[in-house]
C-alpha cells in the first residue's frame, strides 16, 4: 500500500462523430462496453465507463458525436446528449481524429469557451496520418486557439500513447473516495448492452447501405435456468429499408442474429436464444416523441 492519495472523477469523452471515442474507452477498460463502428454516430447514448487502479477510480463519459445542426429529432437529441456531458465532470477529453481544423471543431470550441473544466485535446488514428510533419504545426495552431491542460497524439485502436494519456488523466483527477465498486466497468444494463449489440452488428454488416435512422428494442428478455431468451425489434422507417435489413431469404437478419446471439453469449455467460423482428416505424427520427418512445430518453 502506497502512500500516494486516492483520486476519483468523471471524465467526458468528447468529439465529432467517428473520432474514436468508443475505440479509445474500450481499450482504456480493456473490454469492449461501447460499440464501435466505422459509421458516423454509432453512439447514441450516455455511457459510463469506469476504470479503478490503486490510487484512483475514472469514470469516463462516452458520448454521441457532436454534430452541426440538423432538423430531425434524433439529431436534436444525440446533440443535447453531448453537450450534457460537459456540466458535472472533472475533466473533459476532445478526441479529434485528424489534422486539419473544420467547421464543426469550430462549433465544438465554442461550447467549450465558458466551461471552466480542463480540457486534453487528444489527437487519434496517429497511426493513420500519411504526413506526420504536419502533426507539429497543426499542435502550434490549435494550441493558438484555446488553453487545453494538454495535447497528446494517440491511436486509441493501436493502443499508442495511452499510458501517457492516462497519467494526464490521473494527474488532472480531484481527490475523492470511489463512488462504485471496484470489480464494475460500467452502469450500463444487460438489456441495453444486448440491444447495442444487436444495433453493432446490424450497423457493421450494412455499413453504408444501413439507414442511419434505425434503432432497436427489445421486447421480452427472459432469463432462464441454462438460456437467455432475447426477444428485439428492430425499426426502421420505410419499406426499402425494411428489405435492406432483412436481405434476399432472411440472408441478412440471419447472419446479424448469429453474430449477435455469439457476442450475447459471451457478455452473459450462458446459451441465448434470440429472435428479430424488422417493423417499419414510419418518420421515427422527426418525431421527439417516437424518439423518446424508443428509449432515447438519457437527458
Amino acid at each position: 500500500m502506497n502512500n500516494k492519495p486516492f483520486k476519483m472523477g468523471y471524465v467526458a469523452l468528447i468529439g465529432a462523430p467517428n473520432a474514436g471515442k468508443s475505440t479509445l474507452l474500450n481499450h482504456l477498460l480493456g473490454q469492449k462496453i461501447s460499440i464501435t463502428s466505422r459509421k458516423p454516430q454509432t453512439t447514441r447514448h450516455r455511457i459510463l465507463g469506469i476504470k479503478t487502479q490503486e490510487n484512483s477510480q475514472v469514470v469516463y463519459v462516452d458520448t454521441p458525436g457532436m454534430h452541426l445542426g440538423s432538423k430531425k429529432a434524433l439529431n436534436k437529441y444525440l446533440n443535447k446528449t453531448a453537450d450534457a456531458s460537459l456540466t458535472g465532470v472533472d475533466i473533459i477529453v476532445w478526441v479529434k481524429d485528424d489534422a486539419r481544423w473544420e467547421d464543426v471543431d469550430a462549433s465544438i470550441l465554442e461550447k467549450l469557451r465558458d466551461i471552466g473544466t480542463p480540457v486534453i485535446l487528444a489527437l487519434n488514428k496517429i497511426d493513420k496520418l500519411q504526413d506526420k510533419a504536419s502533426l507539429l504545426p497543426f499542435v502550434q495552431e490549435v494550441s493558438t486557439k484555446y488553453d487545453f491542460a494538454t495535447i497528446i497524439p494517440i491511436s486509441a485502436l493501436a493502443g499508442t500513447k495511452l499510458i501517457d494519456f492516462e497519467e494526464v488523466v490521473n494527474g488532472l483527477l480531484p481527490e475523492g473516495m470511489p463512488l462504485y465498486p471496484e470489480d464494475q466497468i460500467t452502469d450500463s444494463s444487460e438489456r441495453f448492452m444486448a440491444a447495442e449489440i444487436i444495433r453493432e452488428k446490424l450497423t457493421r454488416r450494412l455499413s453504408d447501405e444501413l439507414p442511419h435512422s434505425m434503432s432497436i428494442s427489445l421486447e421480452q428478455f427472459k432469463v432462464e435456468e441454462n438460456i437467455t431468451r432475447i426477444y428485439a425489434t428492430i425499426w426502421v422507417e420505410r419499406d426499402g429499408q425494411k428489405n435492406i435489413v432483412i436481405g434476399k431469404k432472411g440472408v441478412v437478419l440471419k447472419e446479424v442474429g448469429t453474430r449477435a446471439r455469439h457476442d450475447l453469449e459471451e457478455l452473459l455467460d450462458t446459451k441465448v436464444y434470440l429472435n428479430l423482428w424488422v417493423k417499419i416505424k414510419k418518420s421515427w427520427s422527426e418525431s421527439a416523441r417516437e424518439v423518446i418512445n424508443l428509449g432515447y430518453t438519457d437527458l
